[in-house]
């Protein structure tokens, strides 16, 4: 569909929706939203309801720092004009908070490894992270443990509530005319008379595109349009504690080892950095693993001894999508461009999401998108 071509491509006697989305995580939110407000007659169904995985269960990074070389250009353009345009753009702040990132150096092996990250990215014309010494992390971060030589700090990443985002951008779709419909689990895909069909339980629906965002459950759409590639379901845990007092702003990892780690205004701190665990993707169930939770909880007390007595309030899990390169699938199928993929996110998609929503958009409306996505294609693993 070529922009400024008319909203309505068939009869509606004969199809549900110009484009069919599969999925309602973020990514399939954001492009409920971007197609609905280019007047495209959009259809999302979702088996759960919105935001029920790892969209809605994530860390909330909003994050640029440490990227694959070849998402940095989305992440750039998601947080620099979406993030910190939110408010105007779904109406909600979503809880954003641009604290800034920090990934802390804790040993000369982390020193030379941090070194070669920066200047790899310069090298490559991005300057967004910067080394910085003992001294600027301690006044970023008084309490931080002592042993910490330094770290890679970026002032303009930040992070913000999943599933408050989840939901902003689902009603913001909603408000532009997109149909979000939960509880609608897509068991079949496939092609008929010009169509793309999806059965629900005995009901079929049809629209001319079909958007696969389907998460964890990708896989099985992509294989059922003639991409089936090696996407595995996995497990992600969070974990919170109590009410602390104040001791850190900047949202933490660390370049040596797992971590994602930041306090909220409440005093609560949120405990994560891509820890796996088991999942059921039939029961679209996750199980969280309490020793695997353990290591995490002491490479923060390491950081902050101080923590060390502090309770664990609760902890969760959702299914998440990961691909053997541990980067997404977005664009084109193999099979033609009625369909389009956007999933395989491999724990780090939530801050790229508004911005994914617009790359299908543009992929549906201009067939082709401004930003650089070739290194995403399906086609990789063929």
């Amino acid at each position: 569909m070529r922009a400024g071509a008319p909203a309505v491509l068939t009869s509606e006697r004969t199809c549900d929706a110009d484009v069919l989305i599969v999925g309602g995580g973020l990514q399939g939110m954001s492009s409920a939203l971007h197609l609905a407000r280019r007047g495209v007659r959009t259809l999302l169904l979702e088996a759960d309801y919105c935001g029920r995985h790892a969209s809605g269960v994530n860390a909330g990074g909003v994050r640029t720092l440490g990227r694959h070389l070849a998402e940095i250009p989305l992440a750039l353009a998601a947080r620099d004009e979406i993030w910190y345009h939110i408010q105007e753009y779904v109406e909600d702040r979503c809880g954003f908070v641009a604290s800034g990132q920090l990934q802390v150096i804790e040993s000369d092996a982390d020193q030379v490894k941090a070194a070669e990250r920066v200047q790899m990215l310069n090298a490559a014309g991005f300057w967004h992270e910067r080394l910085i010494g003992r001294e600027e992390v301690r006044e970023l971060v008084p309490a931080i443990s002592p042993h910490v030589q330094g770290g890679i700090w970026v002032e303009r990443d930040g992070y913000a509530l999943p599933f408050r985002t989840v939901t902003a951008f689902r009603l913001a779709a909603q408000r532009a005319g997109a149909d979000i419909r939960e509880g609608m689990p897509v068991q079949r895909v496939y092609r008929r008379d010009g169509l793309w069909h999806a059965e629900v339980r005995g009901e079929v629906f049809r629209a001319r595109t079909l958007v696969n965002t389907a998460g964890a459950w990708a896989g099985e759409i992509a294989a059922q349009v003639g991409d089936p590639v090696p996407v595995q379901a996995g497990g992600l845990m969070l974990m919170v504690t109590r009410r602390v007092a104040p001791f850190v702003n900047p949202v933490l990892g660390a370049v040596g080892r797992p971590l994602s780690f930041k306090q909220f205004d409440n005093g609560t701190v949120v405990i994560g950095g891509g820890l796996r665990c088991a999942a059921d993707p039939q029961a679209r169930v996750a199980d969280v693993d309490v020793s695997t939770m353990g290591s995490s909880a002491r490479t923060v007390t390491d950081l902050f001894p101080h923590l060390a007595d502090i309770a664990i309030a609760r902890a969760w899990g959702g299914v998440e999508a990961f691909m053997p390169d541990l980067i997404p699938v977005i664009g084109f199928s193999r099979q033609g461009h009625d369909v389009v993929h956007a999933f395989g996110f491999s724990a780090h998609g939530f801050e790229m999401g508004p911005v994914v929503g617009r790359i299908v958009s543009e992929l549906v409306c201009d067939d082709e998108s401004r930003l650089p996505i070739a290194p995403f294609s399906v086609e990789r693993f063929f």
